[in-house]
């Protein structure tokens, strides 16, 4: 039975009674609504930033996330070999879900040039953003820890920037919300899917939703449905196809509020004496 006793830093196996208690209770949704108020006072805050300091702030997450998956990951990792049913590395922890992908495209886009460089900021601006908020609006770290603890805290930061990333680079116009971004970031992402693909079915891992499509609303039935009858090439196929519109959604709805933002700002012509 859960009595919602636990340590900060107790490890998901080791919280007795917990199987996502927190994932429907108020913390969640706490964190939702804080998430989109600093969200948008920091992207009024900052609107106006330079494109250098934009690359600074990129540079600084550039170490500061794969630093904080390093922790994360050895901090679990310790206690799946140590007291883990399998005392074995859970192979689930290795970087290859879509989140993951900002590890690399942040230090593309904050130190490399040209092409490089907007392939990077193309993806923080759509994939970056798809995968934050899908993880905003269902934390899926709740399943396996409480509110207050390291795990789910991890998440709630990893998530929060990755969105953040992405909407403070169309606020500052750092990247352009137009069909190029939409292909720029989908060409990173399908690099990055070249490596991920093939590990999720050598493992059966579901990396990047490209196995099941777990927790995908809607699509998550279409990928047991494929499962059961050893078909997940289908699911892979959809998800490639989901990828590339919900990148495209973001980013036009960027442009529809950018313009919509011009048009307010637009002063009325005088009348004609």
């Amino acid at each position: 039975m859960w009595n919602g006793t636990y340590g900060f830093f107790d490890w998901k196996y080791n919280i007795a009674g917990y199987s996502g208690q927190d994932y429907d209770g108020i913390g969640r949704y706490v964190y939702l609504i804080a998430s989109v108020v600093l969200l948008l006072v920091l992207s009024i805050l900052f609107r106006k930033a330079k494109k250098e300091s934009v690359r600074r702030y990129l540079k600084v997450i550039s170490i500061f996330l794969p630093l904080l998956y390093v922790a994360k990951t050895a901090w679990e990792s310790y206690f799946d070999i140590t007291v883990g049913a399998e005392h074995a590395f859970n192979v689930g922890l290795l970087p290859f879900d879509t989140c993951s992908i900002i590890m690399l495209a942040a230090p593309l886009a904050a130190f490399g040039k040209g092409r490089v460089e907007r392939l990077g900021l193309a993806w923080l601006a759509t994939g970056g953003i798809v995968g934050g908020i899908s993880n905003l609006l269902f934390l899926q770290a709740l399943h396996y820890y409480p509110f207050w603890t390291f795990g789910a805290f991890y998440s709630m930061i990893w998530h929060f920037l990755m969105v953040f990333t992405g909407v403070w680079l169309f606020v500052t116009n750092c990247v352009e919300a137009n069909f190029k971004t939409v292909v720029d970031g989908f060409i990173l992402h399908m690099a990055y899917s070249v490596i991920a693909i093939p590990v999720a079915y050598l493992t059966g891992m579901d990396f990047m939703l490209y196995l099941n499509a777990g927790g995908a609303p809607l699509i998550e039935n279409l990928g047991s449905f494929f499962r059961q009858r050893g078909m997940m090439i289908f699911t892979t196929i959809i998800m490639i196809g989901v990828y590339f519109l919900t990148f495209a959604f973001v980013t036009y709805v960027a442009k529809g509020i950018k313009l919509l933002f011009s048009l307010a700002k637009r002063k009325p012509q005088e009348k004609v004496q």
